[in-house]
């Protein structure tokens, strides 16, 4: 009889918990020991480390990455009647904090082999927002899946026309563009440390990165209730967006190890790389980088190969998911945002698109059973 294997994990955090446990259980102890759970001394360390390791001046620790954008938007006092120009293929959280803030998102489509946004089609959206009599103020580059977004060419629209640079780095922290580490590609850069992202914690968190001091020390003020010089120096609206000090632990835990799992992210995907691009349509690389590969996702001919293709690799044991099934302006929370422009590339990705398992701990065999799974999938695979 043949023996079944477990079916591979898609994410296998307790694998790494298991390898990182003795450094995870120090790091948690000492918070429990001074009981500062609240902006403690771990904190602090924490954005001097990851500061250092992007290249950036300054870091401040926030809540999520959700938390990070509306932090950086409320700093620049991006409200009503502004518009803030986005990816429409990516997740909810970049278009959500616009619209919390009062201000318009407007979608670009993306480019249909990297799936980042489009340059070309973000300087004629930008013209259809003025159109609509919105103030052009802010655009969003989303560093998505791992890779970064065409961050020259975005500065460039963003000198001519003054908007604000904000970096989506949610996915993509370790990530490099022309050699430089992502934390500077953009005036700021938000960062999610979700658990499942590739330097994540035990619950949200998240960072903004920037090189100006004055935005630094706003970040700080807002994400503590808008205080000034003390608690109860209330300068301006804030929010509770702190960081918790024993997640700070769990990531100074985990850092040491992260530039020796972001290379065995990059081996795996090298080898998907190899194995499967005879099968489906694998990712484009972005020119002139190194992605973080918190996701690794493939393209099939259409929706219904995809489909035929998940349910053969999970009779293999092989799971699969899909990121993401609906691009944002064919979302209800959106239907009244949207100016109704056509975005065919973000709808014709989100029908083919498919992601694979790709974490540090995932194991050659594990990796060579993935690749295997694709020979049975004949023309369920055509590209």
């Amino acid at each position: 009889m043949d023996i079944v294997e477990p079916p591979i994990p898609f994410l296998d955090l307790k694998a790494q918990q298991a390898r990182l446990g003795p450094a995870l259980r120090a790091r948690i102890d000492a918070v429990m020991a001074h009981g500062q759970f609240i902006l403690g001394p771990e904190v602090a360390a924490l954005e001097t480390q990851l500061a250092a390791f992007c290249g950036a001046a300054h870091c401040v620790s926030v809540s999520s990455g959700t938390d990070a954008l509306q932090i950086a938007m409320m700093a620049e006092g991006i409200g009503r009647g502004d518009a803030v120009f986005l990816p429409a293929f990516t997740y909810t959280a970049t278009a959500e904090v616009p619209l919390l803030l009062g201000a318009t998102p407007v979608f670009v489509d993306i480019d249909a082999a990297t799936f980042q946004i489009d340059p070309d089609h973000l300087e004629q959206r930008i013209g259809d927002a003025a159109r609509r009599g919105l103030r052009p103020r802010a655009v969003i580059g989303v560093d998505l899946f791992g890779q970064p977004a065409p961050w020259p060419r975005l500065r460039d629209i963003a000198s001519r026309h003054d908007l604000f640079t904000l970096d989506d780095c949610a996915q993509a922290f370790g990530a490099a563009l022309g050699g430089a580490r992502l934390g500077r590609a953009a005036q700021a850069t938000a960062v999610s440390f979700f658990p499942s992202k590739p330097l994540g914690a035990y619950g949200d968190g998240g960072a903004l990165f920037t090189d100006d001091a004055d935005r630094a020390a706003l970040y700080r003020s807002l994400r503590t209730h808008g205080e000034g010089t003390t608690r109860y120096d209330v300068q301006r609206i804030g929010m509770n967006g702190r960081l918790d000090t024993i997640q700070a632990a769990v990531l100074l835990a985990k850092l040491p190890a992260f530039e020796a799992e972001l290379a065995r992210r990059e081996a795996i995907a090298c080898a998907y790389d190899a194995g499967l691009a005879r099968h489906v349509t694998i990712p484009a690389r972005v020119a002139d980088s190194t992605s973080a590969w918190a996701i690794y996702a493939v393209l099939f001919a259409n929706g219904t190969a995809r489909t035929a293709a998940q349910e053969v690799l999970r009779a293999h044991g092989v799971p699969s998911a899909i990121y993401y099934p609906k691009p944002l302006h064919h979302q209800p929370a959106y239907a009244g945002a949207h100016d109704g422009v056509a975005l065919p590339v973000s709808e014709a990705i989100a029908n083919r698109i498919m992601a694979l398992p790709l974490h540090p701990d995932l194991s050659d065999a594990q990796v060579a059973r993935v690749i295997a799974a694709f020979e049975g999938l004949g023309a369920h695979a055509a590209r």
